[in-house]
């Protein structure tokens, strides 16, 4: 049987790269490990640390295709971040004026999470440890 470690990185590919740079720097608080411009592509790629254990990779390409939300679509559905208090995480997303939604208590687990969306749309959940 294959023996999988951990997830290593996810990737996103982003509409405007120094919105989501900004976004998943600032607003996020992840830390760059390294910037790659790629000339023959006219792409980014961000290699972003979580945890200074696992990655978030942001990719540049020009004009993508917007993502399909609404209804969900087959594929990725959310990134989940983990979060010591709900209500501090939400109030430092808020403050960068970003809507987020009520907090909700898992029914399978007893935890408290929330859901917002990253510049292009994608469903970010913070679930409280």
């Amino acid at each position: 049987m294959l023996q999988l470690h951990r997830i290593h990185h996810a990737a996103i590919i982003v509409s405007d790269y120094e919105r989501s740079k900004y976004f998943y720097t600032q607003v996020m608080g992840l830390k760059v490990i390294k910037e790659t411009y790629r000339p023959e592509r006219n792409s980014y790629k961000l290699d972003l640390s979580v945890n200074d254990q696992d990655q978030v990779e942001l990719f540049s390409f020009p004009n993508p295709p917007s993502r399909p939300s609404y209804p969900e679509a087959t594929g990725l559905r959310h990134l989940a971040f983990e979060v010591d208090n709900l209500e501090k995480a939400i109030s430092e997303i808020e403050y960068h004026q970003i809507s987020v939604e009520d907090i909700r208590t898992d029914k399978l687990t007893g935890k408290r999470f929330t859901f917002f969306a990253d510049p292009d749309g994608l469903p970010i959940e913070l679930y409280e440890r």
